[in-house]
């Protein structure tokens, strides 16, 4: 039953960490951003494609799913077996784990190619919860703090 509780516990702890990602949209800024100037730009969408935002490797899914791995793999056997199961069972769990953090972490966003009306080229990557087609007149918003760009309808 502790073996139980121990795994939901880090779980549990897992999930709500992943859940703690910070927003990559065009249309949410951070208590930080607001009420801060940013410079506007227009420009004209010269293609979208696909891609993935993924977070920045933590070892909070590997080292969860090692100690699950661990514990749910030392109740195999015994002896020598017991020791090479909790081993086998770590390294399965930390790679379970990573990719299962990854999983709950990965966000859906667009590439963004834009040539602005002073003929510069830029790439911007963000959520896809705004989609532009090609040729669309956008606004490109730099922040003046953080060298942040976003995408945002005209």
């Amino acid at each position: 039953m502790r073996i139980l509780k121990v795994i939901f516990t880090i779980f549990l702890i897992t999930f709500l960490l992943g859940a703690c990602t910070t927003s990559r949209s065009g249309r949410i800024y951070t208590e930080r951003d607001a009420l801060q100037a940013e410079d506007v730009e227009e420009g004209v969408v010269e293609s979208v494609e696909l891609a993935t935002i993924r977070k920045d490797g933590t070892i909070v899914g590997t080292a969860g799913g090692t100690v699950l791995g661990a514990i749910a793999a030392s109740t195999i056997g015994g002896g020598k077996g017991k020791q090479l199961a909790s081993v086998g069972g770590a390294v399965i769990g930390g790679l379970l784990g990573h990719y299962f953090e990854q999983g709950i972490t990965d966000r859906n966003a667009l590439k963004i190619v834009v040539r602005l009306e002073s003929g510069e080229k830029i790439v911007i990557i963000q959520e896809d919860d705004v989609l532009f087609e090609k040729n669309e007149r956008v606004n490109v918003f730099s922040s003046r703090n953080n060298n942040t760009k976003r995408v945002s309808k005209f």
